[in-house]
């Protein structure tokens, strides 16, 4: 058996008495006189080792060709790629006499790393049944069976030895080192790996850009793919173009690489049950070394905002720049060169990813299963916790679904050889379907796509003329909201911070703008969120304390605004209730414009220690008469006339007399006549106000049309269809008389015109609001009067 290790290589003999390892040759004669060997019960001093011929043979009367010698004949031979020899046929001759065959059967196919990658070992098997045993990956072990009953073993830490034992009683001992040829191959690393003929084997790495394949060749790869990675509202769009919306409010990896790891944070806005991607993370190696890009265009680092410009600062190994488009952040050491950009709303990564290489995170492969990109210490416990909410609003998805599919058509089709557009699509429509189209959504996604294009060198030419997305600069740049509020636009067109759902719906429900007053001895503070009194457009500056110089003062990052007083301060006034000393205070608005009406709610809200109350008194009114219709006699002509309230704008939701009509909400009021020949006569209406009194010439006097025009005064009036036919409308917002409560009366005064040439028709040019005359074709000098009145 132990010859067996001959035939996996060509053999060097190992002197028993030095040591010393001699190599063979070709062919070679080996003196063992000090260790003669025995076998099948022969004793012989010499072995005959010969190599050529693509065979490795051992003899022991000779020469290979020498007749009847003992033998053990091995055919082809090789290390493939320093595993385990393949099948080969072992023949042992016996007196020239061939006497069994053993395989070697392949065992093992992992490539081993380190020198041990030169060993083998196998399994020996007789075709007839006879069986045996080689294994060790260092030295050699093994037992041989023949059919004739002879066994041995082969068993030698020192250098493969090993004594062969016939039952009949010889046995010897051959002592030889094992030598491999030299093999070449590609390890698990992608190394290229030798296996040297002194069995050492070698690792080479095939370097940057480069791979190992087949026999140990080292070959280019193919260039990196450059990829973008979008993230916009709660969609991740890979860099394979697949999509994946993320459902709660949890912050998840998005991609990592040594060195760094871009996290995502997502937050609900308008609705718990839609979340937004809110800002985005660079968390660098180091002491807590976090970059956080921000809405508004505002990083920090540490806690610190750090000052950005179109020039490029150094922080950390990362370059930030700042325009009006938003931030962008390169990292400098990235072997992938790996930009972030965030305007805000949504986070592109750039970057060139290597073939057949998948990123880890989301940015990677976005179906991941998020519990394995979670980032535990950026998320609350109940950050995937999600309440359906009730839908207050219907969205127009389907107006919406054709609002996204923009991205299929001119000019965007520039870019789909770069960029499919179906994932955009898809993250527009999901959010449109189930969100309000507000807050800058209309053009976020569009603006999305485009972006990456141009991350790509895709430029999409022209598409903010054919979409109405008129700027380019980041929606509420420079707006800086608190960790409670997120930036949306107001009324006004500008931008605001507004509540997160899952802020502020405790204090909606509770109809107060914050906490509870807190009472320490004889002072007491109350703090209200800025963003729940501007959703009643209540400007928090103009709030006072019973004494007008004791203001709000307003934290510059929660925008919390805190009211202070003691009880001996700010008009506190006390009083002794229960056996109690209790002070009390309230929180009022100053109105300082001097204005006769106002539209905003005339907030009071009252503030008492030892027990808490907070109240908010809302102003609402119902009109009396939702329709009020009168006779009226003009000379030959004698019709009805009809004032009418409406809701909407088309005038289909009529006000009934339970109908509540909030400050600010618009109003429409329809003028309407019956039994007049509209091709002869049209309705004027020639001015309309309003008073505290019932009287039309009362002294508190509000004019909202004057002259058939809206008052210049009043930039909510707008009149419609005067002059046109037999009715007339026009629309304002409600309002009260400040420091008045009770009734309002809205009083117009009307005429009727005879048509000719359209005289009739009036014409409002501008802030001058001028007319063209018609008052020498009316019917009546006498103009018709209607009043219409609501109360709070």
């Amino acid at each position: 058996m132990v010859l067996f290790l001959l035939l996996l290589v060509s053999l060097a003999t190992v002197s028993h008495v030095s040591g010393q390892v001699t190599p063979f040759t070709t062919s070679t004669e080996v003196d063992i006189k000090t260790c003669p060997f025995k076998f099948f019960g022969k004793e012989y001093q010499k072995l005959y080792v010969d190599t050529s011929g693509n065979k490795v043979s051992v003899c022991f009367k000779g020469k290979r060709d020498t007749s009847d010698n003992d033998c053990l004949l091995l055919g082809q031979v090789w290390c493939n790629l320093c595993a385990v020899a393949p099948l080969q046929n072992v023949e042992v001759q016996v007196g020239g006499k061939k006497v069994t065959t053993w395989e070697i059967k392949e065992k093992g196919k992992n490539i081993p790393k380190d020198a041990s990658a030169c060993r083998h070992s196998g399994v020996l098997r007789d075709p007839q049944g006879s069986s045996g045993i080689l294994r060790d990956p260092q030295w050699f072990s093994g037992t041989l069976r023949s059919p004739q009953g002879s066994s041995g073993t082969l068993r030698d830490p020192q250098g493969s030895s090993g004594t062969l034992r016939d039952p009949q009683g010889p046995s010897g001992i051959l002592r030889g080192a094992v030598v491999l040829p030299e093999k070449k191959g590609c390890g698990s690393d992608g190394s290229s790996v030798t296996c040297s003929a002194s069995a050492v084997s070698k690792t080479t790495p095939c370097g940057s850009g480069k791979k190992c394949e087949g026999e140990g060749l080292c070959v280019a790869l193919p260039p990196p793919k450059a990829a973008v990675c979008t993230v916009t509202g709660s969609t991740v769009i890979d860099v394979d173009g697949k999509a994946a919306s993320i459902p709660d409010r949890c912050a998840y990896t998005l991609m990592s690489e040594t060195g760094v790891k871009l996290q995502a944070v997502f937050q609900d806005r308008r609705r718990t049950d839609v979340s937004f991607l809110d800002h985005v993370i660079l968390h660098l190696d180091g002491p807590d070394v976090k970059i956080h890009l921000e809405q508004g265009g505002r990083v920090t680092l540490k806690d610190k905002e750090l000052t950005l410009s179109s020039t490029p600062a150094t922080h950390h190994d990362v370059e930030l720049t700042k325009d009006q488009t938003g931030v962008t952040a390169k990292l400098l050491k990235s072997k992938y060169g790996t930009s972030v950009f965030f305007d805000g709303y949504t986070a592109q990564i750039y970057t060139k990813v290597p073939s057949g290489t998948t990123m880890p995170g989301l940015c990677g492969k976005s179906s991941r299963t998020l519990s394995e990109v979670k980032v535990s210490d950026l998320s609350s416990d109940s950050c995937d916790k999600v309440t359906k909410e009730t839908d207050g609003n219907k969205f127009e998805c389907t107006e919406m679904t054709k609002r996204c599919d923009l991205l299929k058509t001119a000019p965007f089709d520039s870019c789909h050889s770069s960029i499919k557009p179906d994932p955009y699509i898809k993250a527009c429509s999901d959010t449109l379907c189930k969100y309000p189209a507000v807050d800058g959504l209309k053009c976020q996604f569009l603006q999305a796509y485009v972006k990456a294009c141009s991350l790509l060198d895709k430029k999409v030419e022209k598409w903010r003329t054919s979409t109405s997305c008129s700027s380019d600069k980041a929606f509420c740049q420079d707006t800086f909201c608190s960790a409670h509020e997120f930036c949306a636009e107001d009324t006004s067109g500008g931008t605001s911070c507004l509540c997160r759902s899952s802020f502020a719906s405790k204090y909606r429900k509770a109809k107060t703008f914050g906490e509870p007053t807190v009472c320490d001895k004889n002072s007491a503070s109350v703090s209200l969120a800025r963003c729940l009194m501007e959703e009643k457009n209540i400007d928090y500056s103009v709030l006072h304390l019973n004494d007008k110089t004791c203001k709000g003062q307003r934290d510059e990052k929660t925008h919390m605004v805190t009211f202070d007083f003691k009880s001996d301060t700010c008009g506190t006034v006390l009083t002794a209730e229960d056996k109690q000393l209790k002070f009390k205070n309230s929180i009022v608005a100053q109105d300082s414009s001097g204005s006769k009406i106002t539209r905003h709610d005339e907030v009071k809200i009252d503030l008492s220690c030892f027990y808490t109350k907070t109240k908010e008194e809302t102003m609402s009114f119902k009109i009396k008469d939702s329709s009020v219709t009168q006779t009226i006699v003009s000379g030959a002509w004698e019709y009805t006339l009809t004032m009418n309230a409406f809701t909407d704008a088309s005038r289909t939701q009529a006000v009934s007399s339970s109908t509540e009509i909030l400050l600010d909400q618009t109003v429409w009021v329809e003028l309407k006549t019956a039994g007049l020949d509209d091709k002869l006569v049209a309705v004027v209406t020639d001015s309309c106000w309003a008073t505290n009194d019932k009287s039309p010439t009362a002294k508190l006097k509000y004019d909202l049309i004057k002259n058939g025009c809206p008052d210049s005064a009043d930039k909510t009036a707008k009149v419609e269809s005067n002059g046109k036919g037999t009715s007339t409308y026009f629309s304002f917002n409600m309002f009260q008389f400040s420091g008045e409560s009770g009734d309002v009366y809205l009083h117009c005064k009307l005429n009727l015109c005879v048509k000719k040439d359209n005289t009739c028709t009036k014409s409002c040019d501008g802030s001058k609001r001028r007319r063209r005359s018609a008052r020498n074709r009316y019917v009546d000098e006498n103009p018709a009067f209607i009043t219409m009145a609501w109360s709070n």
